[in-house]
C-alpha cells in the first residue's frame, strides 16, 4: 500500500513538473511571437523621415516671434482649437507665410505618422482662413499627408499593418482584388464615407496594391465633402461642444448618399453588361 501511494505521489509530481515546463515553454513562445514589427533598417528609415519633419518644424518656429508653447501645441479637443485660434489669429496677419507653412508641415507630419487629431486641424483652418481658403488648405495638406503616409508605408508599412490590423487588412485586400476594374469608384466611396478609417486606408493601400494614381485621385476628391463640413464648422467654434456635433445622423446620411452616387457608374455598367452576358450564353 505504501509503495502504491509513493508511486502515485511520484507520478503526480512528474505530471505537475511536466505541466509547469509546458506552461513556461508556452510563455517563452508568446514572448518570442510578440516582436517589434520593424527591422533596424526600417526603423532607421522611419526615424530619418521623422527627423526631417522635426527639423522643418523647428526652422519654421524659430522664424516666429516669442510664442507661448503651452498654447501653441497640437489641439486635442474643441476648447483647445478655440484657444489656439484666438492665439494664432494675431500672428496669421503679420506672419502669414510662417503660419501657413507651419500648418502645412504639421498636418502632413501628423498624417504621415498616424498621429490623431487632424480633424481639429481642419477646424483650425476654417476658423483662421475661412471656408474657401481653409478648404483648399485642408484638401492640399490632407492629400499630401496621405501621399506621404502611402510612400512611407510602401517602404516599411507591411509589418506594421499586419501587426495592427491583420483581419481588416485581409478584408481590404480581398475587396481591392475583386474590384480592380472599378477601383477608383470603390476608393472614392471609402474616402467619402466613414466605412474604413482614413489612417488605415493610407497605410494599407500600397500593401494591397492600390495604384498611387487611383489612391491620389480618390483622396483628392473623396475628402472634399467631409473636409467642407469640418472647415465650415470652424467658423462657429463657439456653437461647437465636441466632435460628435459635427457628424450627426443628417451629415452621415448625406456623406453616404454622396458615396453611393460615386459608385453608381460602376453599378450601371454591371447592369448593362448583364443582358449581354445572358444573350451570349
Amino acid at each position: 500500500m505504501a509503495t502504491f501511494q509513493t508511486s502515485v505521489g511520484a507520478r503526480a509530481r512528474e505530471a505537475e513538473e511536466s505541466q509547469q515546463k509546458r506552461t513556461e515553454g508556452e510563455g517563452v513562445d508568446v514572448v518570442h511571437k510578440i516582436k517589434f514589427p520593424l527591422t533596424q533598417g526600417e526603423l532607421g528609415a522611419v526615424v530619418s523621415v521623422f527627423s526631417v519633419f522635426a527639423m522643418a518644424l523647428s526652422i519654421i518656429y524659430l522664424t516666429m516671434p516669442t510664442v507661448d508653447y503651452q498654447v501653441l501645441k497640437l489641439p486635442h479637443n474643441v476648447d483647445e482649437v478655440r484657444l489656439l485660434t484666438e492665439y494664432v489669429s494675431g500672428y496669421a496677419k503679420d506672419y502669414t507665410l510662417q503660419v501657413v507653412l507651419g500648418y502645412f508641415v504639421t498636418y502632413i507630419f501628423m498624417q504621415t505618422f498616424m498621429i490623431p487629431g487632424t480633424i481639429f486641424m481642419s477646424l483650425l483652418a476654417g476658423s483662421l482662413f475661412g471656408v474657401t481658403k481653409g478648404l483648399i488648405l485642408v484638401i492640399v495638406t490632407a492629400t499630401s499627408g496621405a501621399s506621404s503616409c502611402f510612400f512611407l508605408s510602401k517602404l516599411v508599412g507591411r509589418p506594421i499593418a499586419y501587426w495592427l490590423w491583420p483581419e481588416k487588412l485581409s478584408f481590404f485586400s480581398s475587396e481591392v482584388a475583386r474590384r480592380k476594374k472599378s477601383l477608383l469608384n470603390y476608393m472614392l466611396f471609402l474616402r467619402i464615407t466613414p466605412t474604413l478609417p482614413n489612417t488605415f486606408i493610407n497605410v494599407a493601400s500600397p500593401i494591397v496594391d492600390v495604384p498611387y494614381r487611383t489612391f491620389f485621385l480618390a483622396t483628392l476628391f473623396g475628402l472634399i465633402p467631409a473636409a467642407f463640413v469640418t472647415v465650415r464648422a470652424g467658423l462657429a467654434l463657439n456653437d461647437l461642444h465636441s466632435i460628435t456635433d459635427l457628424y450627426d445622423a443628417k451629415t452621415l446620411g448625406t456623406l453616404f448618399l454622396i458615396g453611393v452616387v460615386s459608385i453608381l457608374p460602376t453599378w450601371a455598367e454591371k447592369v448593362r453588361a448583364r443582358p449581354s452576358r445572358e444573350h451570349a450564353e
